[in-house]
């Protein structure tokens, strides 16, 4: 009710305010578009009717108007002035989706894993889907922009008047107001439009169209239409492609998933009507960021890329080598600019280049006047060396001197002494009798000259003058020692080799060791020195020298004044006194079961049990079993073992690459040991009463009244145990043996981890059968066969030969 009552209102305003039936018309679109407001007053239909009554309406026009405006909304007919602009709904433009760029060339992705020097510049700009070159929908509409059919037109009056309007461009160009009759449109510009609007609309306000006007119009394009056009050439994917009519050359580019391998850069162009509106050279948006050529397209345009048609490559110290497009007229100078100019290490004299000729290859060498006037050709390659790593005016000095490194030869450093000075002298180390002076030759080999450098500082002999790349080394006498050290091992925390130093002690070098170990000895450290007699002319008896000392409190030894000399060995003894502690691990039926640590080095099974607390009522003592931790000596000769029974066992040679695999996967971290606990708790100390080793694990299962029957059985399977049964029995409860069977070689594998072998073995509960099996014989095949046969015909031919 509230709703009609508010229309009722706003057809009353507009008949008062209308001076004409278009008037009217146009201010009722008015009213309804600020019917909103006057909703949002809370005006109840009592107090709308008042405010018509007050306007002179009389009740039969009043409800003639409300029949009217009913009659309008069932018919879906507007005002004269007809819209179908709606302000509740967004303004934004709707974006034509471009047709997807799901793939790129082949070559293009093929390039994209070449080294960038081998890639051609630019080619992939619009392969990228980073960078598509969709217009802004969101901007102001250009004003050169020309409309055409399917573009929407808004049309903004405000000032004494307010109106918005919304209309779409037909097929064939205009578009009908009411009152106004048909406008034509299509092919002008926004701004063109605007102006013969803003002439129509005059007609109706009076204050539009005059020098100080009232009443303002302004016109904008909504949902813009779409285009079609054709990309041709050298693209990925040429075709006739829908795009929004914002969208310019480099977006029709991107659509068609960009340029191919042989696609040119500099050569694109757009055909309008049947003539070239733009010839785009891509090099300029990439160089300059020039996009002045991105024309808009318009409907029914074609964008031709031509194959290229010179390609030349720079490579090396340039700061993007790769392959370039050039134009006829460009030069090896443009090709250096494309490429980023030089880098800082560029040898820029002269350029090596490599042209492919008619019949071979042909080289050039150019100066750097040439560069602005050579021009290039396709395929022509060119290179850009590196300036030689030696140095004009560069002298080096090393070794015993307070500041080694490179100076440059100036007036304050001409001489040898000039370089030990300007090092901030030798060091107390530096061997001067003898320093080498190192000089490059003409042919860049390198001679050797012996200075006496003391000799020359002290001024009795002259004074080497240097030249350029000399090298000057200064000997350390300590070096000259071969680099002397000392080697600490045994329980020390960090053995090894350190520098020997001059009234070096034992203490030291233990100290430098880190200390010792927890099981060290202090009661027996021994040194060992190597025989050494410069002056010797026989061969010694003995190969080394060796000292034993023992540490007392705070590191001393009784001979304090014994030095450590270069190259000395020092081995700390491990203490016969300390013993790591060994765990062993007992599970199962048992009454305190866990880990513990052996007691006694000969701690026996029968010991163990008896220090968990017995074993339980529940405990079946033939079916205890022991799991022994292997050293890795042991884990060693185990794999080899294995190894050797696998590659016996390898019946095919493509076996042979599994050999590796089926190694890894077998664990040889530890093993059972067969024992008999109970025979072991009966006779302690006894043999079989075996002693336990760091890391063993006893487990004393529960009594299991059952045997498994495995391998070469018709039927594996488990059984329970009967006393006295022999092992055919247990057989035929698997449905006896089957095929491949090896009858007289089943074994019995019982739960303490010993074996019986043979069909007599005794069966007991928990213990499996293992029937083993022959290995399947392959058939012989006709090949075979007829190999054998003629075999033994010739061996037939020869005992009857023989026999003759």
């Amino acid at each position: 009710m509230i709703h009609q009552s508010l229309r009722l209102i706003l057809i009353g305003l507009l008949f008062l305010l209308s001076n004409s039936y278009l008037a009217a018309q146009t201010n009722t679109q008015q009213g309804t578009q600020g019917a909103e407001g006057v909703q949002g007053s809370g005006m109840t239909q009592e107090r709308a009717i008042q405010e018509l009554q007050k306007r002179g309406y009389t009740p039969q026009q009043i409800q003639q108007l409300q029949q009217q405006y009913q009659n309008q909304l069932e018919s879906g007919k507007s005002s004269p002035v007809e819209s179908n602009y709606d302000p509740e709904e967004a303004t934004e433009r709707e974006v034509p989706d471009a047709e997807e760029t799901s793939s790129i060339d082949e070559n293009l992705a093929r390039g994209e894993r070449l080294p960038q020097y081998e890639r051609i510049y630019g080619q992939d700009l619009f392969a990228r889907g980073n960078l598509t070159f969709a217009p802004n929908m969101n901007m102001p509409t250009p004003r050169n922009y020309v409309l055409g059919p399917g573009d929407e037109i808004l049309i903004d009056i405000w000032g004494n008047s307010e109106l918005n309007l919304r209309y779409k461009i037909v097929p064939d160009g205009h578009i009908t107001v009411p009152g106004l009759g048909r406008l034509q449109l299509s092919g002008l510009t926004v701004e063109q439009a605007e102006s013969r609007i803003r002439k129509e609309f005059a007609s109706i306000y009076s204050d539009l169209d005059t020098p100080q006007p009232g009443t303002f119009l302004a016109i904008s394009v909504g949902n813009v239409r779409t285009i079609k056009v054709n990309v041709m050439g050298e693209v990925a994917r040429p075709g006739t492609y829908t795009l929004s009519s914002f969208a310019s050359a480099f977006h029709a580019l991107y659509a068609a998933g960009g340029i191919n391998r042989i696609g040119s850069l500099r050569n694109i162009r757009v055909f309008r009507d049947g003539k070239t509106v733009a010839t785009i050279d891509v090099y300029d948006y990439l160089m300059k960021g020039d996009n002045s050529a991105d024309i808009s397209l318009r409907d029914g345009d074609i964008v031709k890329v031509d194959p290229y048609g010179i390609l030349a490559q720079i490579t090396g110290e340039v700061k993007r080598p790769m392959w370039y497009e050039m134009l006829e007229h460009e030069t090896l100078d443009d090709l250096i600019r494309y490429a980023g100019n030089f880098s800082s290490k560029a040898y820029t004299e002269n350029l090596t280049l490599h042209r492919k000729d008619d019949n071979a290859n042909v080289a050039f060498t150019v100066n750097f006047t040439q560069y602005p006037y050579f021009h290039l050709k396709n395929g022509d390659q060119v290179r850009v060396e590196p300036i030689l790593s030696l140095f004009t005016n560069v002298v080096e000095i090393e070794g015993a001197v307070f500041r080694p490194g490179e100076y440059a030869i100036s007036d304050r450093l001409k001489t040898v002494r000039d370089l030990v000075s300007i090092a901030q002298g030798t060091t107390g180390d530096a061997f001067l009798q003898r320093a080498l002076l190192y000089r490059l030759n003409p042919d860049l080999t390198y001679s050797l000259i012996a200075v006496d450098l003391a000799a020359i500082l002290e001024g009795s002999i002259p004074d080497i003058e240097l030249v350029n790349n000399d090298r000057l080394v200064v000997p350390s006498v300590l070096r000259l020692d071969t680099d002397a050290s000392v080697y600490i091992g045994g329980e020390v925390k960090s053995p090894g080799s350190y520098p020997y130093a001059e009234s070096m002690k034992l203490q030291d070098v233990i100290l430098r060791a880190g200390g010792f170990k927890e099981g060290s000895s202090t009661a027996r450290i021994d040194v060992y020195r190597r025989i050494k007699d410069p002056q010797s002319t026989t061969v010694s008896e003995k190969s080394s020298l060796a000292y034993s000392f023992s540490l007392n409190e705070g590191l001393s030894i009784a001979d304090s004044d014994f030095l450590l000399e270069p190259f000395d060995q020092i081995v700390v003894r491990r203490s016969p006194g300390y013993e790591e502690q060994q765990n062993v691990t007992i599970t199962g039926e048992v009454l305190f079961g866990g880990q513990y640590a052996k007691l006694q080095k000969d701690e026996r099974l029968s010991s163990l049990v008896e220090r968990a607390g017995g074993l339980t009522p529940y405990a079946y003592v033939k079916g205890a079993r022991l799991t022994r931790r292997l050293t890795e000596t042991e884990q060693q000769q185990a794999r080899e073992a294995l190894k050797l029974k696998l590659e016996a066992d390898i019946t095919k040679k493509e076996d042979t690459a599994s050999l590796q695999e089926q190694l890894a996967q077998v664990d040889l971290s530890s093993r059972p040991v067969g024992i008999d606990l109970e025979k072991a708790l009966k006779n302690p100390g006894g043999p079989d009463d075996i002693v336990l080793r760091d890391g063993d694990i006893l487990r004393i299962p529960e009594f299991e009244s059952t045997v498994r029957i495995s391998g070469g059985v018709l039927y594996p399977n488990t059984v329970t145990f009967k006393k006295n049964k022999k092992l055919d029995y247990y057989i035929k409860q698997a449905g006896g043996y089957s095929r491949l069977a090896q009858k007289r070689n089943p074994y019995v594998v019982y739960m303490n981890g010993q074996v019986a072998s043979g069909r007599w073995a005794r069966i007991e509960p928990g213990c499996e059968i293992i029937v083993p099996e022959r290995p399947e014989r392959e058939p012989m095949s006709l090949q075979g066969i007829l190999g054998l046969s003629t075999s033994l015909a010739t061996i037939a031919l020869v005992i009857t030969n023989l026999l003759k």
